[in-house]
């Protein structure tokens, strides 16, 4: 069986990333697994701009953005395998995985980086009633088929969720002639960036209607029409706001989910609130030597936070594979309360942390003229005002090395909202 010091399952951003940080601190033996056809991931499909601007420090589409990477990535020989399946990843970190040249083979590997992104959710796990006729698409599926396939999915369509995939593909669809009728949302705020909620419906006249729901979809063969409902504190429809709207196809945009499932197979403890793994401050889940970063840990707004992210998980991975665990050191927990539904990492450890370490997190409803408040055990440390919060946006807070060592008995984290005086 052949032996590598670091197999990095998924070649998207994450794990590019991660693999030219794993590389500059000094690591050689590194495998990147993909199962698509080439590197890149989901950016190859996004051929709208906006990235990068963290990162590079200039305005790139996904494919530029996805070039830069994939270019660091050859310049330094790292190995990688494309159309191979991960079908296993065992606690002893030995990974069986599939293709066509090699058929069923086995590696195994010092230390291991989940970067295998997220997927949509389906029609199935949406609950709406009606037939199963063609015309329903997720938008990711959509956006592949407009952007790299060359196939229009429709010519009249509305769009269930606000995610930003969905606010994209509103203007993509726009723009390849379609006429977007509606977009509805179920919660009373948008899944989206504000600027794309400027950017792809204001700009085209696109509505969206909050607190609305798909409750029946007609046709039989195709997609003929759909009716939207308002949906009270409940989510359940309201009987007497529906709203017919004639329709050949409809695009789901209704959240992304960690594609988790080789984590499990692994014995890695899933955070139940953004379905990725719970890590410590180095990215590492409750199994030695397995890290993850990206959208597989938790679904992130922008991808140059991604990349961010990966490039420590890189780092750390390396140092893991030079210097071993550091399990006996002392754990605090980060507790994630009043407004914060979670945060990435879940633990932080103060002796072994970087100089500072960004604690990533998302709100659960939207909050205005509030601050984010950080308590060590009850004492507050910082508050930090912020105008307007909402869940489709990431938030941060960072934590200082040396402010958490005046702390030696510190017990627990507590970030939180609270309202301005």
């Amino acid at each position: 069986m052949k032996h590598y010091d670091l197999v990095i399952v998924g070649g998207g951003p994450a794990g590019l990333a991660a693999a030219v940080s794993a590389r500059d601190n000094g690591i050689e033996s590194i495998l990147i697994i993909e199962r698509d056809k080439e590197l890149g991931g989901i950016l190859n499909q996004c051929i709208h701009n906006g990235f990068g601007l963290h990162t590079f420090k200039e305005e790139l589409t996904g494919p530029e953005y996805a070039a830069r990477i994939v270019a660091q990535v050859l310049e330094r020989g790292i190995e990688y395998k494309l159309n191979t399946m991960v079908m296993d990843i065992s606690a002893d970190k030995k990974i069986t995985a599939m293709n066509r040249e090699d058929g069923m083979f086995e590696v195994e590997a010092t230390a291991v980086i989940l970067a295998m992104g997220c997927r949509e959710r389906s029609r199935g796990a949406l609950n709406i009633p009606g037939y199963r006729p063609a015309g329903i698409f997720s938008a990711g599926t959509a956006q592949r088929l407009v952007n790299m396939e060359g196939y229009m999915p429709g010519r009249e369509v509305v769009i269930l969720g606000s995610g930003d995939i969905g606010l994209i593909m509103a203007r993509r669809m726009t723009l390849e002639g379609a006429k977007v009728k509606v977009v509805a949302e179920l919660m009373p705020y948008s899944g989206g960036l504000k600027r794309n909620i400027v950017q792809c419906l204001d700009d085209f006249n696109i509505p969206l209607k909050l607190s609305h729901t798909v409750i029946d979809i007609e046709g039989k063969n195709r997609v003929e029409a759909v009716t939207i409902a308002e949906v009270g504190p409940d989510r359940k429809p309201i009987p007497g706001t529906e709203e017919r709207y004639t329709c050949d196809t409809l695009l789901l945009s209704c959240g992304l989910i960690p594609e988790n499932e080789l984590s499990k197979s692994a014995g890695v403890s899933l955070n139940p609130v953004t379905s990725g793994p719970v890590v410590n401050d180095s990215l590492e889940t409750n199994i030695d030597g397995i890290f993850a970063c990206g959208n597989v840990l938790h679904v992130h707004d922008l991808v140059d936070y991604v990349s961010q992210e990966a490039s420590t998980a890189g780092k750390n991975a390396a140092a893991y594979i030079k210097n071993g665990s550091s399990k006996d050191a002392k754990i605090v927990e980060i507790l994630p309360v009043d407004g914060v539904r979670y945060t990435v990492p879940k633990y932080v450890r103060p002796t072994e942390m970087d100089d500072t370490l960004t604690v990533r997190f998302r709100v659960g409803a939207v909050y205005k003229n509030c601050s984010i408040a950080t308590y060590f055990d009850d004492e507050l440390i910082n508050r930090r005002k912020r105008p307007v919060m909402a869940p489709g946006e990431m938030e941060q807070v960072i934590l200082d090395k040396k402010k958490l060592g005046e702390y030696p008995d510190l017990s627990k984290i507590t970030i939180k909202i609270e309202e301005n005086a």
